[in-house]
């Protein structure tokens, strides 16, 4: 584990079994003013992100013993912060899998070093919107759903619904702007803080799982109706 601290208060925890990577990303990093851990294995980065709670963590996928996946899966579990895949597995089914277990974001080897950069420092400034909206107290309701901005919280008939940050972020957008339809490009815009450029994968499948789990409270409706060949929008007039 190394560590490298600058002056902008954020901290990043970049996990990967490369040396030479490690030291690219963080080299990066640091020249850009965060404080940087690192960690080469999954238990070495869920102990490092237990001891630092770090702001954003970017994950390699094929790590010695925990894999990435493993290690997403139980940092989502236990904190609602960005994760980054950083990994060579180029696969629709390794995509798919990474935003299941709880991915926020997901970049190929080999990588440019100033998009990384760049998608770090969008997923960072969209966390510090979200803390500035937390001081608005505005709750919406729709029948027994009630969808409250300001706790970034979730319930249907009093039960709370377990939500990422992306999930949320999705929620609320469609929620403030009922009937707009938003294409898929401009929701990873708007959530993700960068140009998708053709990468989409990413929202249908957070709106994928976001559906299932409205299903699972209220099978009755759907909450996020589908304008095909164009994009999705809060529409609560679809029974299914």
């Amino acid at each position: 584990m190394s560590v490298a601290k600058n002056e902008t208060g954020n901290t990043i925890l970049v996990v990967d079994d490369e040396d030479q990577i490690i030291q690219f990303v963080s080299d990066a990093l640091e020249d850009e003013g965060y404080v940087v851990y690192t960690a080469f294995d999954g238990e070495q980065a869920l102990q490092l992100a237990h001891k630092y709670a770090p702001d954003l963590i970017i994950l390699d996928i094929m790590l010695p013993g925990c894999d990435g996946f493993a290690v997403c899966r139980q940092l989502r579990a236990e904190r609602d912060i960005p994760i980054l895949f950083l990994s060579a597995r180029q696969s629709d089914v390794d995509k798919i899998q990474g935003f299941s277990a709880g991915a926020d974001d997901y970049v190929m080897k080999p990588f440019s070093i100033r998009e990384l950069v760049a998608r770090v420092e969008a997923h960072l400034r969209r966390q510090r919107r979200e803390q500035q909206k937390a001081s608005q107290s505005r709750s919406l309701r729709y029948g027994q759903l009630v969808i409250d901005l300001s706790a970034y919280e979730v319930h249907y008939a009093g039960e709370p619904l377990a939500l990422t940050r992306k999930e949320f972020e999705l929620i609320q957008l469609l929620v403030l702007h009922p009937h707009q339809v938003f294409s898929r490009d401009l929701l990873y815009e708007r959530i993700w803080g960068m140009d998708a450029l053709g990468n989409t994968d990413t929202v249908t499948e957070h709106i994928k799982r976001l559906r299932r789990k409205l299903a699972q409270l209220d099978p009755h409706t759907e909450y996020i109706g589908t304008v095909w060949g164009v994009g999705y929008k809060w529409d609560l007039n679809t029974s299914v």
